[in-house]
């Protein structure tokens, strides 16, 4: 039997990558970094969007205990939930723009593998930017009176290269074309 609240998405983007080593928060203690990601799911992916909504739905279910009140009732209005709108929440980002977004994150770092299911290991390899698949799992959670649902990384597969998100250039274009180094004194 299938496991409801887990999912693997469609073809999506990643962006602010922290995959290959925990990234530590402010409050975190030592040793307790999460890896993390967020995904960026193009609104016309029907079927991803769909995906994540039923998992979220699964894990509303599955968590009931946790999430509902001292009556047994969930309140859905007050629930954090994973899956964003990025022309709403980013709009100051244009790589959020006709997207919606969710952010994952894992004290286990993610298998990570390419098209043909080889492991990547270089982080070069996979970047924010690059476009591919996510296995997700979701789960309800109560944290100091706050109550949503949150998203589990497993697994990521790179499918293929994108425009590198971040401002990053490579140095050929910082040193090359107009940038091209002259000496003035030479002329």
């Amino acid at each position: 039997m299938s496991n409801p609240t887990k999912i693997v998405t469609g073809k999506v983007r990643f962006s602010y990558c922290n995959v290959f080593s925990p990234r530590m928060n402010e409050g975190d203690g030592e040793g307790d970094g999460k890896y993390t990601i967020c995904i960026l799911v193009d609104k016309n992916d029907k079927f991803t969007i769909e995906k994540i909504k039923q998992a979220v739905e699964a894990a509303i279910v599955n968590d009931k205990p946790k999430l509902a009140n001292k009556n047994g009732v969930v309140n859905r209005a007050t629930l954090k939930m994973p899956l964003r709108d990025g022309d709403l929440e980013r709009s100051d980002d244009p790589s959020f723009e006709g997207k919606m977004f969710l952010n994952a994150t894992s004290k286990r770092r993610p298998g990570i593998v390419d098209a043909n299911l080889d492991p990547i290991i270089n982080p070069d390899d996979f970047y924010s930017g690059c476009y591919g698949r996510a296995s997700l799992n979701f789960y309800g959670y109560d944290f100091n009176g706050t109550k949503g649902i949150a998203v589990g990384l497993n697994n990521l597969q790179k499918l293929e290269d994108g425009e590198p998100l971040g401002g990053f250039s490579s140095a050929e274009d910082d040193f090359g074309g107009e940038n091209a180094y002259s000496d003035p004194l030479l002329g």
